[in-house]
């Protein structure tokens, strides 16, 4: 018989890609590099990215198309395809994590649910190379979804998709608003900041790597 001191019972895994198992896929870093590899106008940049990212991200325009906006509206000298490589050259894992993921799947029967603000083209280049089609079960990317986080409703989907109960989830992030607000759902929220925190965490949880 389970009392209230010991962990609820987790079917469920839901996590974030950006900042949890991979560097983020086009954050205000990787675009000062750009901006200097590039020899663009940071400020205008900046200004144009942020005017229509939340459209990408939420998978209302392709890549191209975002491009077109922020960097291709005037003659460059060089192709959106260098560009582009750039962009996905930043994405880089975080091995450890990959592996407590993995061996937690592998430990017990989880359902792993992503629930990430990436825009699909780099989403998509994100699982291929880093084989995260092998980790996750679905992926409620904002791009795939048309929410984007903290939208409530980009969580109610991943439990929807995952039949879960919101109890029976736990949620990694690394923005505190986000776990905020799947924490209003019911859902067990766990700020991730590095490893062995976030280790402890989902143990304290009944969560233990194989």
């Amino acid at each position: 018989m389970k009392t209230k001191n010991n962990p609820p019972e987790i079917t469920s895994l839901f996590l974030d890609i950006g900042g949890v198992l991979l560097t983020n896929g086009w954050d205000r870093h990787a675009r000062k590099a750009a901006v200097e590899k590039f020899e663009l106008d940071a400020r205008e940049v900046e200004e144009r990215h942020h005017l229509t990212y939340d459209t990408y991200e939420e998978g209302k325009l392709s890549l191209d198309e975002y491009l077109q906006r922020v960097v291709f509206y005037q003659p460059r000298s060089f192709l959106p395809e260098d560009f582009k490589a750039f962009m996905f050259s930043r994405s880089q894992p975080f091995d450890d994590m990959l592996a407590l993921i993995r061996g937690l799947k592998a430990a017990q029967p989880l359902k792993i649910v992503a629930v990430s603000n990436e825009g699909r083209e780099l989403n998509q280049y994100r699982i291929r190379t880093f084989g995260l089609d092998q980790i996750f079960d679905a992926f409620v990317s904002s791009s795939f979804v048309h929410f984007r986080k903290p939208d409530r409703d980009i969580y109610q989907i991943a439990l929807d998709v995952s039949q879960s109960k919101p109890q029976e989830v736990a949620y990694l992030d690394d923005r505190r608003m986000f776990i905020e607000v799947a924490n209003s759902l019911g859902i067990h929220g766990i700020l991730h900041t590095d490893f062995e925190s976030t280790r402890q965490k989902l143990r304290a949880l009944g969560l233990h790597a194989a």
